[in-house]
């Protein structure tokens, strides 16, 4: 009611001021010093005065309180998904947009922890259960390879192999990186050159026979990655969330603006022996 009064208020001043420049437009309309010739017919001579005043603008107004801007509602629901359908009054389309951007980053942050938990759980588990020594010393026995192992069994294994000696020595498709880095958890996992290392291997020379801890260490490899693959498109969604709030945004305020057409004027009305010409106020509201 607040609004519609506030409305009602700038229309009524518009008509205001719409009155006071009729006199100014009316005498400006007909500046040339001349004489109408009338017939004495009321239907002939009103067609006479009519054509010699100029036909008066229609005046529309567009600044009208209340009008949405396109280009910032699409910027903020761009930054906020539904912050611009706030700003454009769209209140449930807001709701939508803001629950569907909670829901995606709680999914996200809550598959990303259990990912970052599940990682630190396999890699706990392969230093217990793979030996880098162990996997040198195979190398040693079965590939003639002559790499450095240091005797000191009190040490971690990764620092009693010359990891240089070790790559050199490898004659697989790959090269296991140092301890610790990303690759170094998936390579020893995945492929079965590296099988020799895991501590209930017993396949001799043959290097593809895989071990239960081998299995059960890529299982829980493949847990870790499902959990950061959820928490991935969950991040990919909240990209398009926001690309379709921010999009919905402005075609809402561009609608926002077109519920509300106003259509100020003024018309020539005929009566049996004058005319006038009435300031008309046409409201139209579109659902």
């Amino acid at each position: 009611m607040i609004v519609q009064r506030f409305v009602m208020k700038i229309l009524f001043l518009n008509l205001f001021f719409s009155f006071l420049l009729l006199p100014a437009l009316l005498f400006g309309q007909n500046s040339k010093d001349e004489t109408l010739l009338l017939t004495g017919r009321l239907h002939t001579d009103s067609k006479i005065i009519l054509n010699n005043y100029d036909q008066l603008p229609t005046v529309f107004t567009d600044k009208l309180p209340g009008r949405k801007t396109p280009i910032l509602s699409g910027i903020l629901s761009a930054i906020v998904p539904g912050a611009g359908q706030i700003y454009n009054e769209d209140y449930w389309i807001a709701g939508i947009f803001l629950a569907a951007e909670a829901a995606l980053i709680t999914v996200g942050v809550i598959y990303d922890n259990k990912a970052e938990e599940q990682t630190a759980s396999f890699e706990k588990y392969a230093d217990a259960n793979w030996s880098v020594v162990d996997y040198a010393i195979w190398l040693n026995t079965y590939e003639g390879a002559s790499i450095s192992i240091d005797p000191d069994e009190s040490k971690l294994p990764w620092k009693r192999v010359n990891w240089n000696e070790l790559n050199a020595a490898e004659t697989g498709s790959h090269h296991l990186p140092p301890h610790g880095e990303q690759q170094y958890y998936e390579l020893i996992g995945k492929y079965h050159q590296y099988s020799s290392g895991w501590n209930d291997f017993s396949g001799g020379a043959n290097e593809d026979l895989i071990s239960p801890n081998f299995l059960f260490y890529s299982g829980e490899r493949g847990i870790a990655n499902d959990y950061f693959n959820i928490a991935g498109k969950a991040v990919i969604c909240i990209y398009i969330n926001h690309l379709l709030s921010a999009l919905e945004a402005v075609w809402g305020a561009t609608r926002f603006n077109n519920d509300i057409a106003l259509n100020v004027r003024v018309e020539s009305v005929n009566f049996a022996n004058r005319f006038e010409l009435v300031p008309t106020l046409n409201f139209r509201y579109s659902f």
